[in-house]
């Protein structure tokens, strides 16, 4: 039975990418503002999921958990940029995140240069998100 429900985390973490890359390629600020709603709702599922620590489903690290510690990787870009509201009131995935990114597997998962190559990338979508990106920098 958990190994079903696990699979079907698992799918929801490709999910939240799939929606990720809408994120940021949205071209217009309509397009933009309805993926971030899309976001904060799939979210707030998760976070009504997560109540176990520090990972996933205990203290066990599972797929489930290697599945969103890419997830959070980009908010820890987007953050930079605006608060988005998307995480925001969501206090099990913010130590869930935290315990995520602490892990020695999930930070050596990329190098050291992935938040400027993240960025870089973001430049190139001329996106809303890149639009605003720019902004922040400036």
């Amino acid at each position: 039975m958990r190994r079903a429900e696990h699979r079907g985390w698992i799918e929801f973490g490709s999910a939240i990418l799939n929606d990720i890359a809408g994120f940021y390629v949205a071209a217009d600020e309509a397009t933009f503002r309805a993926k971030t709603v899309q976001l904060e709702q799939r979210f707030a599922r998760l976070e009504s999921r997560v109540a176990a620590s520090p990972w996933f489903d205990g203290e066990n690290f599972s797929l489930v958990d290697a599945v969103f510690g890419p997830v959070f990787r980009y908010f820890d870009v987007f953050d930079d940029i605006a608060d988005f509201g998307i995480l925001a009131g969501k206090p099990n995935l913010q130590r869930w995140r935290k315990a995520l990114a602490a892990r020695p597997s999930v930070r050596a998962a990329v190098s050291a240069d992935y938040p400027a190559l993240l960025r870089d990338f973001l430049d190139r979508r001329n996106s809303w998100l890149s639009g605003l990106q720019a902004r922040a920098a400036a």
